[in-house]
């Protein structure tokens, strides 16, 4: 998987994956356009979403549709830290979860991204 992000001036990006474009902006508050979403919020989304998506595999194997199913992300800073000490995750649907809910963990790929810490590297390309 590869996704290109592009500056565009400000706090203003929008990143290209597969097709799509999606709006990156800080709040005004802090000097952006508000324009988009912050890169903290796509980091939560991308756990909601996959979780989301885990748990709905999970049931449709059973025979279960997950109707009215929403996956929350509560992400609290660590102390003054640039970063998130706790992502708390809450699901909800019209049926029962909890016999979804540790399998989806196991087969969502943010949730492992997360629980084993990648290695990121960084580097520069010449033009």
């Amino acid at each position: 998987m590869k996704v290109t992000a592009t500056f565009h001036g400000g706090y203003a990006a929008t990143v290209r994956v597969r097709g799509h474009t999606i709006a990156v902006d800080e709040p005004v508050e802090v000097g952006g356009g508000d324009a988009g979403v912050m890169p903290t919020e796509l980091l939560a989304a991308g756990l909601a979403s996959c979780f989301a998506l885990a748990l709905a595999h999970v049931a449709r194997g059973t025979g279960t549709e997950l109707t009215g199913l929403e996956v929350d992300v509560d992400a609290e800073r660590a102390g003054r830290e640039l970063r998130y000490g706790r992502m708390v995750v809450t699901a909800r649907a019209d049926v029962a979860l909890d016999p979804y809910m540790e399998r989806a963990r196991r087969l969502c790929w943010v949730t492992n991204t997360f629980a084993a810490s990648p290695e990121i590297e960084y580097r520069t390309e010449d033009s």
